[in-house]
């Protein structure tokens, strides 16, 4: 099984010393985070971050996002999760044995609630 959150960030650079610039100051680049195993911890990350294929919270995003990069982010936006089929099948399985938490009736609306259209699935 194998999946990944992907984002656009946009990046801030800040040099430690006075007498370095930097132009730019900020970029953008891709980044992916690995989803975890469907009933393992963390994998309602979808859930704390998403709404309709959108980032429900950008503060939350780029504060989490920070942390996790180790410099400070202005900008986040959600691409896709991109998964192969068995970690989707699995997620759905876990999803449709939580669908109280969801506070949806089966797992296709929790998919359209939470990742809208944005879900990939790779073939092999």
């Amino acid at each position: 099984m194998d999946a990944q959150y992907r984002f656009r960030v946009r990046i801030r650079l800040e040099p430690a010393a006075d007498d370095v610039r930097l132009e730019p100051e900020t970029f953008e680049t891709a980044c992916s985070i690995t989803a975890p195993e469907p009933e393992t911890e963390g994998w309602r990350l979808f859930r704390d971050l998403l709404w309709r294929g959108e980032l429900s919270d950008q503060t939350y995003a780029r504060r989490l996002f920070s942390e996790k990069l180790g410099v400070p982010v202005e900008r986040v936006e959600f691409a896709a999760l991109h998964t192969d089929e068995a970690y989707l099948e699995a997620l759905e399985e876990a999803i449709a044995a939580d669908l109280e938490a969801f506070k949806a009736d089966d797992v296709t609306e929790v998919r359209s609630k939470y990742f809208g259209s944005s879900v990939i699935v790779e073939r092999e």
